[in-house]
């Protein structure tokens, strides 16, 4: 097509820092600095524990928004944008302002027990709040590619709506939804902002990275960074292939 010599510009833009990362790295004397394995293992830990606790709360409300025709869905899609339109740090700012020690239910929260801040719980919370609006938009999207039709043959056929999403909805919405998967776990896995306020303890890679770029210059982040890549794009790259190769040929 004539487009595609136009978008090269747009290709070797995306592709330039990737590129320059591999001739970059010293692959020679690659290793991880101090700290990188810990925070590798709570990256990767605790975005095992975010990613099913985004997917369940994600879903249902997911499945509302491309069924539903209530005249107040507008509002409701508004409060899934606005914390995706929220700058990161802000957002964490915010998180602060309500889950923190002194935030307005932190305080209540502090006197039952429960701290949500600097630890474990606070850490999958920001991954929670940085993934949630992703993944509800993709599933969305998944959701409106399944005709109405078929569900309302299941109903004719006396299955139940348990019965028509398990068994009906969510298979054929399948690979949208594992993209919206692949994008909440990036998103989770790459948060920086939300983290870097409202949870520094413990460091995840994107955290220690900017602490290792702080104290020992760029040299120090390429094992890290490598890591972070490996860590993070295989699934979403895997969503592609298998969407790539249900495409019928052009």
């Amino acid at each position: 097509m004539f487009a595609f010599p136009l978008g090269l510009p747009a290709l070797g833009l995306l592709l330039a820092p990737f590129i320059t990362l591999a001739l970059l790295t010293p692959w020679g004397h690659i290793h991880l600095a101090y700290g990188d394995s810990q925070a590798v293992a709570v990256s990767l830990g605790l975005g095992l524990v975010a990613l099913p606790l985004v997917i369940l709360a994600g879903l249902p409300l997911a499945y509302w928004l491309a069924r539903t025709s209530a005249r107040w869905r507008g509002v409701v899609e508004v409060a899934v944008l606005v914390p995706l339109l929220t700058p990161p740090l802000a957002l964490g700012i915010l998180l602060v302002s309500v889950y923190g020690p002194y935030g307005t239910l932190g305080e209540r929260l502090g006197h039952l027990g429960i701290v949500l801040n600097n630890n474990p719980a606070a850490f999958v919370l920001a991954q929670i709040y940085a993934a949630l609006p992703w993944f509800i938009l993709s599933a969305r999207a998944a959701f409106e590619t399944v005709p109405r039709d078929i569900e309302e043959a299941g109903e004719t056929l006396g299955a139940s709506r348990k019965q028509i999403f398990l068994r009906l909805t969510l298979p054929l919405a399948s690979r949208g939804l594992a993209t919206g998967v692949a994008m909440a776990w990036v998103r989770a896995m790459g948060e920086f902002g939300i983290v870097m306020v409202f949870c520094y303890f413990p460091q995840g890679m994107p955290v220690k990275l900017f602490i290792n770029l702080q104290n020992d210059g760029v040299d120090a982040v390429y094992s890290l960074l490598w890591l972070l890549l490996i860590v993070t794009l295989p699934l979403p790259l895997w969503c592609l292939m298998r969407r790539v190769k249900g495409e019928p040929p052009r």
